[in-house]
């Protein structure tokens, strides 16, 4: 028995839309690249970029950290042909961490205050072959402590002012060394005003001071410690003297005192979970702010990446410009060398 099929209905013309009475069609000024372009709001150069390095002892020395894929120790004769790279790629200033040896490691952090620690002799090996490039080295205890904090530890108790006199110490062997740049990163109180004091007496009057002023106590360091070995030696956590990340109007307080003090720019670490904080220093001071893009976030981007879950070169450029939307004046980023490259292939 054969069945008869059912009708079709022919097909209906859909009805012409009415246009829509629209002044201001914001999608004119995304229509094209060009047009794009003309109305971009941030533009990232690597004039906004300083590249971390971490040195470690040795000679044509290059170690992989595990933790932070693409990024490496390497030894101070090394370090000076990265900086040289840095200088070609128009990245103005690269950030010096030591990884010291454990056997140089004791409760004091002593190690710090040697004139001729890693530091200090990839300073002047810098200075010598490309002077050019801004140097700016971390004052703190933890590279150089054998229980890892940043600062002296008594009955399980950071020693603030007694810490500060060693940081000023550093300071002093850093300057001395060829550092442009100082940037204490132990949050302890007072700091700043000790170590501007010291360095105007011994003459390093136009050594600047970048305040690690908005330091919180987060989980993103992980990595970081790990490239600079302390990550095995830390007792307890940091809480007593790096920010509470709940809080944002003690970062206004911290940066006020900070360049009360002489600080000449200030800086809020981590970067993307504390654009808030970078925003918020921004807009209420004026004054140079920069962001640290840390460990964690770069590793989380190129751990993505890595499994194929995201374009990481685009997630790169996204969280970098973001900084630069929220009001930085530059960006600390293990993407430095990575995104100058692409720069100077865009232009």
């Amino acid at each position: 028995m054969s069945v008869t099929p059912m009708p079709v209905p022919p097909l209906r013309s859909s009805p012409k839309p009415e246009r829509l009475s629209l002044v201001e069609r914001p999608r004119r000024n995304r229509k094209s690249e060009w047009a794009r372009r003309l109305v971009t709001e941030n533009v990232l150069t690597a004039g906004d970029l300083i590249w971390p390095i971490f040195v470690r002892d040795g000679v044509g020395e290059r170690t992989p950290i595990a933790a932070m894929p693409g990024v490496d120790r390497v030894s101070v004769d090394v370090a000076v042909e990265e900086v040289a790279r840095a200088a070609s790629l128009g990245i103005p200033a690269v950030a010096i961490f030591p990884y010291t040896d454990p056997a140089l490691r004791d409760p004091t952090g002593s190690e710090a205050l040697n004139a001729q620690n890693l530091t200090c002799r990839a300073c002047r090996a810098i200075k010598e072959k490309v002077p050019e490039v801004g140097l700016m080295t971390d004052v703190a205890l933890d590279p150089y402590t054998s229980h890892g904090h940043d600062g002296l530890l008594e009955g399980g108790r950071i020693l603030n002012d007694e810490t500060v006199g060693l940081l000023v110490r550093q300071a002093l062997v850093q300057a001395d060394a060829g550092a442009d740049i100082i940037a204490p990163s132990d949050m302890m109180d007072g700091r700043v005003g000790a170590i501007r004091e010291a360095l105007d007496a011994a003459g390093h009057l136009d050594v600047q001071i970048m305040a690690y002023s908005a330091k919180y106590a987060s989980a993103f360091y992980g990595p970081f410690r790990e490239a600079v070995g302390s990550s095995g030696t830390l007792t307890g956590d940091k809480r007593t003297y790096q920010m509470d990340y709940a809080n944002s109007d003690e970062a206004i307080y911290e940066a006020e005192l900070d360049l009360a003090q002489g600080a000449d720019m200030i800086m809020v670490k981590p970067g993307l979970p504390y654009i808030d904080i970078v925003a918020r220093l921004k807009n209420q001071f004026g004054r140079p702010t920069f962001a640290y893009q840390v460990s964690g976030e770069y590793s989380m981007i190129m751990a993505a990446a890595l499994n194929g879950w995201i374009d990481g070169e685009k997630a790169m450029v996204e969280s970098l410009m973001a900084f630069k939307r929220a009001g930085a004046d530059g960006i600390l980023t293990y993407f430095a060398p990575r995104m100058a490259e692409r720069l100077r292939r865009e232009r």
